[in-house]
């Protein structure tokens, strides 16, 4: 297979890259060349941008493209214009996000998507999951049955540059008591990235079509169940202390950032969609304990992105309150 990827040296695009080299694909990478240029020696690699010059894309052809970095409708369609006869299938990397109701639960594929506010709203903070719908519309539009919308969950594992999984890896790890979200019943979901990447060619492979949530594990999974894997995995002497939302509220914790993976009871659906669809598709999901394993001995100690997680003072501070109250 002829695989062209859009981006590719960063986190899921590296692990494709690595994935359709497993598999005896042909990846030619196009980006800017910004991140890791040297990554991949031996593949081809086009420096382009997508909201410039795409020149370099003219006269050529491959079996499909994945768009594993599209976040604006203007900048995809350039993309999918420009590829429109060039390409068999456009695999675009969506998100769960696109949902328009984040707190329901079981959410498939036909659920109400979000609607952006305006045609010219480029807000990605405050609209990320309108812009991701929209650009979907893009695609869906110019390759229809040639389109694979795929909308992952939380993508984790080694060299996520988003730190919200290796949080809880690091912390586990350190041992201790461990400050946790207000339930060990809370749902959550995610998948790792090497996971991902080879549904996804398989997916290409089979040249399936539409859209599909991505994200995991099989079986529903507590936020309890999924630490106490991690502890067990990394054989760490962990204790976990589950204070109430009432006193993270009054304390200023903020879900997602400070307590990562934990979205609130606002956030709650995207912790359990219905991934119906993708495991009878094929998608095949390895155990949490591995991917907390490898996550771990990537990331070592290494700082997290700055607001991810709680720093071990602010922690303490907050354990000692919910003990003394």
């Amino acid at each position: 297979m002829r695989l062209l990827i859009l981006g590719g040296t960063r986190f899921l695009g590296r692990h494709l890259v690595e994935a359709a080299l497993a598999r005896g694909a042909q990846p030619t990478l196009l980006n800017r060349g910004r991140t890791a240029p040297g990554l991949f020696p031996a593949v081809e690699q086009l420096r382009g941008d997508r909201e410039g010059d795409l020149q370099v894309l003219r006269g050529r052809t491959w079996d499909a493209v994945i768009d594993t970095c599209g976040y604006l409708p203007r900048v995809v369609r350039r993309s999918a214009q420009a590829l429109r006869d060039a390409v068999g299938r456009y695999l675009f990397v969506s998100s769960i996000s696109v949902y328009a109701d984040a707190a329901a639960s079981r959410q498939d594929e036909h659920a109400p998507r979000a609607q952006l506010p305006g045609d010219d709203c480029e807000d990605i903070p405050n609209h990320y999951g309108a812009l991701k719908a929209a650009c979907e519309d893009e695609v869906q539009r110019l390759f229809g049955e040639r389109a694979i919308l795929l909308r992952p969950g939380l993508i984790v594992g080694p060299f996520d540059p988003s730190g919200r999984f290796t949080y809880w890896v690091q912390r586990v790890a350190r041992g201790g008591a461990v400050l946790a979200p207000p339930s060990p019943a809370y749902p959550v979901q995610f998948i790792d990235a090497r996971d991902l990447a080879a549904w996804m060619l398989e997916l290409l492979h089979r040249q399936r079509s539409g859209a599909f949530n991505a994200s995991g594990p099989a079986a529903p999974l507590s936020f309890g169940g999924f630490l106490e894997q991690c502890r067990q995995a990394l054989g760490a002497p962990a204790e976990f202390v589950w204070p109430d939302a009432a006193f993270l509220e009054r304390h200023g914790v903020a879900p997602w950032t400070e307590l990562p993976l934990y979205a609130g009871e606002g956030g709650r659906g995207l912790n359990e969609v219905s991934l119906a669809r993708a495991l009878s598709d094929g998608l095949r999901l390895r155990p949490i304990g591995e991917t907390c394993v490898d996550t771990a001995r990537w990331a070592g100690d290494a700082p997290l992105p700055e607001g991810i997680g709680l720093d071990g003072k602010r922690e303490a501070e907050l354990l000692r309150a919910w003990q003394a109250r």
